[in-house]
């Protein structure tokens, strides 16, 4: 396993839920010099520097301001969630001599690859001191409850379309009778205060297994939260990668997309809008300045896409067939749910063609219902050409997805290519100045 592969694996290892996302992203900006900024503070900005800030410490957005003024923003937009199982207030129930915890479902999971295997939690804590409340990330390193399924001797047809109750079914076992309150304490522990400061709590189940990569060449990896981590990673490897002397290169990773973004930190909010304008107005600029950068500016969503399955063929579009492996692909949707149009695809197309990478298509079959994104929504909040993109994958929205290897290297190169271009609308003709060579790298 190469360095970059080690890299990713070890990045979404870490990051079991948005919390512990942010953080790595966090970890690997300060590394690279960035300096954190926030919301409930004025912003004072300096030309040549790069800063990020939070929101819900799930929503995270960075950038880097050119040292002579900008004519506008070129954005790469991602998500930090997946779907899982939340767990509820006053969760333990004791039943046949064993203490499970009561789940409600996070977004829209495949439900059988939740059973059998080992999980644990992770999370958020409010704490208590005092007079101050205060956040801390949580996550439990070791195997610490499963949900096993019902043998199939007590239902002979469980292979025969089986509806799954989440309310009945999918509840974890944590322990023996006798054990209530372990998990509280065990949170407690792992955060270091004392379980009765603790007065608040966001936390979920993760699955335990590593990432592997895989493969007669190691061209496979597989591991939760690829949908859509590998391209919150892609992206953002991409991001510190790059330069621009001309526009601001903005790099932001959305909580909530699986449950449809319309939170204070989902796309569906104010916050790209709210950091631009404080960009601009940070930078001297007046609100009619800024709605002209808004027209010189650039969107890309990233948000993993379906390749065709070897297994179900029938499932994807007789024509726009997505293989893992074969690179970056381009999502269309006549019905906006993919923001993908002539203008988007062109300019997108342009720098992928100059790093000297491939790209393929997905379109839903036209009898299937399909999935949304970030595009559709940031493009009310933010009016600018925007592309919805994603790499290949399978099992989407399972507990344990599988990717490619080489197409995450294609995300890196391709979108530090794109955030070291420039775009300018002259009366709708629009002027791409990009400054990267065929190999991604910033000249």
């Amino acid at each position: 396993m190469n360095e970059f592969t080690k890299n990713m694996c070890t990045f979404l290892e870490k990051s079991p839920t948005p919390y512990q996302a942010v953080a790595q992203m966090r970890v690997l900006l300060e590394k690279a010099g960035f300096e954190e900024i926030y919301e409930a503070s004025p912003w004072k900005l300096v030309p040549g520097k790069k800063y990020y800030v939070t929101r819900n410490g799930s929503t995270l957005a960075a950038f880097t301001l050119p040292e002579n003024g900008y004519c506008g923003f070129m954005i790469g937009a991602s998500h930090t969630d997946s779907p899982s199982f939340k767990i509820k207030p006053h969760p333990e129930i004791e039943q046949e001599g064993m203490i499970k915890l009561n789940v409600e479902k996070y977004g829209s999971p495949l439900y059988a690859p939740w059973f059998d295997r080992p999980l644990s939690v992770a999370g958020r804590l409010m704490v208590q001191d005092e007079n101050t409340i205060r956040d801390i990330p949580v996550m439990i390193d070791e195997d610490l409850c499963i949900i096993p399924h019902l043998a199939i001797h007590m239902e002979r047809e469980a292979n025969l379309n089986h509806e799954y109750n989440v309310q009945t079914e999918l509840l974890p076992i944590i322990g023996p009778s006798g054990t209530k309150g372990y998990l509280k304490k065990r949170v407690a522990k792992e955060a270091g205060v004392d379980p009765d400061s603790i007065i608040g709590s966001d936390l979920f189940l993760y699955p335990r297994m590593a990432p592997s990569v895989w493969g007669p060449h190691k061209e496979f990896i597989s591991a939760h939260k690829l949908d859509d981590l590998q391209c919150a990673y892609g992206s953002l490897l991409g991001f510190l990668k790059s330069s621009n002397d001309s526009s601001v290169p903005v790099y932001v990773s959305f909580d909530n997309e699986e449950v449809g973004s319309l939170t204070k930190q989902g796309a569906d909010s104010s916050f790209l809008s709210d950091v631009l304008e404080r960009i601009s107005y940070a930078c001297g600029k007046t609100p009619d300045e800024h709605k002209a950068a808004l027209n010189n500016s650039f969107i890309v969503s990233t948000d993993n896409a379906h390749a065709a399955h070897p297994n179900y063929p029938e499932k994807s579009d007789p024509t726009n067939r997505p293989v893992i492996g074969k690179g970056i692909v381009l999502k269309y949707n006549a019905n906006q749910k993919y923001t993908t149009d002539a203008i988007s695809e062109a300019f997108f197309r342009k720098i992928l063609k100059d790093c000297g990478l491939s790209s393929q298509v997905f379109v839903n079959r036209s009898d299937m219902r399909g999935g949304s994104t970030l595009g559709n929504l940031l493009n009310a909040h933010v009016p600018c050409p925007t592309i919805d993109i994603g790499l290949p994958q399978w099992a989407m929205h399972s507990c344990y997805e599988t990717a490619g290897i080489k197409d995450t290297e294609d995300m890196v190169k391709a979108m530090n290519a794109f955030f070291s271009s420039t775009l300018k609308d002259n009366a709708h003709t629009f002027v791409l100045r990009n400054t990267t060579d065929r190999n991604g790298e910033t000249k």
